[in-house]
């Protein structure tokens, strides 16, 4: 028999289903300064119009000392921190859930993440698992910058294990009125219509409005593969060709964050007075994006709320769709529900439920 080889101490193989257990505490590696070069890049790779992120005079007219980085961007990278140890060996990232953006980040804020495992369920072919966890990331100062949960298919490394306990959290439907956070010093009142190109503010929306944004954006290989470096992420089904060569489609898959980014970006067109992403209700990856796929957006308004005190702002709750490679008035149903469950069409690759503030 050889010898073990010390070296295999060294590497990271990540965590398969059967290792995590319910309750578990995972303290994830390198903590992340974000700076204002991170900033622009992402703005590169997204073409995010909204000026609140863009202009720094924009930002200091309505009440911050530098520019606000853009809640996404701040997610994607304290997300990136936990694949290491939650989703190096995932099949698919499913889902998320109550993503509440509790402080704004700047250029030279640094984020740390933990993760606890808050739930665990085999799937029935016994080769992979539904691995649920609750993460939150602290800036240097020990404020929680923002939290999510989320829910990942795990492969078994060994298919023989045996789970001792399976469990599936509830979660919330929609992220409480009172947890939708934005500084109190913060005033939009001095907002310049043209700032985000004269768009139709809050009080123009009515719930059940289905707005489809008009621009498209086409997937580059440069541009998904830079954004998940960007992030860190380094699960396997993003960036490593040579073993995706072995799956049916052949090619990696984009970064679901990628593709949120970009619809959000697109959502401009017709909501760009929306300044302030403040949660993330639910999300669910609906089928798969590659490179190559053009982009589509809809978006319908679920809910619409005054918030007390502000004369400036008031709050909505939007259904977000991504699709590829169809446009979203052609397409006619896009999801259905069968058994209690969604069904999605085969182009709907994002379903995301999200709360804004939108000027007023």
């Amino acid at each position: 028999m050889s010898a073990p080889n010390p070296a295999e101490h060294y590497k990271s193989h990540g965590n398969y289903f059967e290792d995590f257990k319910l309750g578990q505490t995972l303290v994830h590696g390198v903590p992340r300064t974000i700076t204002e070069s991170d900033a622009t890049l992402y703005l590169a790779l997204t073409g995010s119009r909204f000026a609140l992120h863009c202009a720094k005079t924009v930002a200091e007219r309505v009440g911050f000392n530098a520019i606000p980085l853009d809640n996404l961007l701040v997610f994607h990278i304290a997300f990136g921190k936990t694949v290491n140890d939650i989703s190096l060996n995932a099949v698919a990232n499913l889902g998320y859930a109550e993503v509440k953006f509790h402080q704004p980040c700047f250029s030279g804020d640094t984020l740390s993440v933990t993760s606890e495992v808050i739930g665990l369920k085999e799937n029935s072919s016994g080769k992979t698992g539904v691995v649920y966890v609750h993460s939150i990331a602290v800036n240097q100062h020990e404020q929680i910058a923002l939290e999510w949960k989320r829910w990942v298919m795990v492969k078994k490394n060994d298919i023989t294990a045996l789970m001792s306990k399976s469990l599936v959290p509830e979660t919330e439907v929609v992220v409480d009125f009172s947890q939708q956070n934005l500084p109190s010093a913060i005033n939009f009142n001095s907002w310049s219509a043209s700032d985000s190109d004269h768009q139709p503010r809050f009080e123009y929306f009515s719930i059940g409005d289905t707005i489809h944004h008009q621009d498209g954006m086409t997937i580059n290989d440069s541009d998904h593969s830079l954004a998940t470096r960007l992030y860190q992420n380094n699960a396997r089904v993003h960036f490593n060709q040579h073993m995706m060569k072995e799956t049916p489609a052949q090619k990696r898959l984009v970064y679901g964050g990628h593709v949120i980014s970009i619809c959000k970006s697109l959502s401009y067109n017709g909501l760009g007075s929306a300044v302030w992403l403040s949660s993330i209700n639910a999300g669910t990856h609906c089928n798969p994006s590659y490179s190559g796929d053009t982009i589509y957006c809809q978006s319908e308004i679920l809910d619409l709320q005054e918030v007390i005190g502000r004369s400036d702002l008031g709050l909505a709750r939007i259904r977000m769709l991504g699709i590829k490679n169809n446009l979203p008035e052609k397409m006619g149903t896009l999801f259905s529900y069968e058994k209690g469950r969604t069904k999605y069409h085969p182009d709907l690759v994002l379903d995301l439920d999200y709360s804004v503030f939108i000027l007023k």
